[in-house]
């Protein structure tokens, strides 16, 4: 009698197709997945502990690093929980440019993400497509910020600096484009028979199982559950702009990829309103108590440079309290939850990062599956280890 013996496998913790420093422990059977244990923290570099020693000002750049391919979304969510916390209301102008810049960082790292699947599953022409649009919505970055990825662009209390001379320009022209770039993305791979049969029916979660796993974002909606915390929980002026939230049937991973391109036609259609509705006024709340004085002055009066020198030094000091401030990065829900004792420094810091919580679906889809198909699924969920690990 044959004995049935199963074998446990290292894949990474240095595989190329596990989008960062991930190991993966595989029992198989053959090339069937027995179980998938995932093990993190190969990254960890103890960000929140670091935020919670640093001027709340100071934390911004810390955020970056975190989902490295949506700076400003990671940006986003800390600044609204600390104008939460001070209870303040940014300038009508900073809150539309806010949106715009964030709905740009969206269609960006679903790029990175499209390619980078795509290759994944060995389609290469894609990467070079998408990563052709990423640089120009890198190089708006840039202009608005002198950064390409950690941009560090927004304050609490609005905006490092106005927008560039030009800078509409160019936004028009981007938003103008994309959708035909989007569309030969969709030549290449929406009707493709060797896509469709490597993602559909491949990976798939129940709704049920997605929301008891706090899935959240495509991946989530790809299961066909509407949640989109821009709608059930606007921020930032979201209500005021008319847009659909992406919504799948099987939640494999053909509809996750689906629901990524719609996201980006979205998105699109959210900045075109933003740049409509682009106000004229200040990018920062009037308050010297949060708000350096502009530069020229600084040059010319004293009490402008001790001023500036002290903010910049000691900071602001916010109500002593707690909040929760979330929004729909793109990789799913990231939040920010601020514990205040009233000094110039959090007291605590926590971020809920959607790739740590959307990690933990991986043995449900891929348990049962070829080893092959594992790679598709990893893809599919668009983690990003920085933000596993923090």
């Amino acid at each position: 009698m044959t004995e049935a013996r199963t074998m446990t496998i290292n894949m990474g913790p240095q595989h190329p197709s596990t989008h960062g420093v991930l190991r993966l422990v595989l029992e198989l059977d053959g090339e069937i997945v027995v179980r998938c244990t995932p093990h993190i923290g190969y990254l960890h570099t103890g960000m929140e502990k670091i935020a919670e020693s640093k001027r709340y000002q100071q934390v911004i750049p810390i955020t970056d690093r975190m989902d490295y391919l949506a700076p400003l979304s990671n940006n986003l969510a800390y600044v609204l929980a600390v104008e939460k916390l001070l209870g303040i209301e940014i300038p009508p102008r900073a809150r539309v440019i806010r949106v715009m810049l964030t709905e740009l960082t969206r269609i960006g790292s679903h790029l990175v993400w499209l390619g980078t699947h795509a290759i994944d599953i060995g389609a290469m022409s894609v990467f070079l497509y998408a990563f052709r649009e990423r640089e120009q919505i890198l190089d708006i970055y840039e202009q608005v910020a002198g950064a390409r990825m950690m941009s560090s662009y927004f304050r609490v209390g609005g905006l490092f600096a106005d927008l560039p001379e030009g800078f509409e320009k160019t936004v028009r022209s981007f938003v103008t484009t994309f959708p035909d770039r989007l569309a030969e993305y969709e030549d290449l791979l929406t009707r493709n028979p060797i896509w469709i049969q490597r993602t559909k029916g491949v990976g798939v979660i129940k709704p049920e199982d997605a929301i008891d796993l706090g899935l959240s974002g495509p991946n989530l909606r790809a299961c066909g559950v509407p949640w989109d915390i821009r709608k059930s929980n606007p921020y930032s002026g979201y209500e005021q702009y008319t847009f659909e939230a992406s919504k799948g049937s099987h939640g494999d991973v053909y509809d996750r990829y689906l629901c990524r391109i719609f996201e980006m036609r979205q998105s699109v259609t959210i900045v075109r309103q933003a740049l409509e509705r682009l106000p004229d006024g200040p990018i920062a709340v009037q308050d010297p108590k949060l708000t350096p004085p502009p530069k020229p002055m600084v040059k010319q009066s004293m009490e402008a440079l001790i001023h500036h020198f002290l903010l910049w030094s000691e900071g602001f000091r916010a109500p002593a309290g707690e909040v929760y401030q979330s929004i729909e990065s793109p990789r799913g829900e990231y939040g920010v939850y601020l514990v205040s004792d009233g000094s110039n420094k959090p007291y605590r810091v926590h971020f809920r990062t959607p790739s740590f919580v959307n990690l933990q679906s991986l043995p449900r889809m891929v348990e049962g599956r070829l080893v092959a198909d594992l790679v598709a699924i990893i893809g599919s969920i668009d983690i990003v280890l920085g933000e596993v690990d923090r």
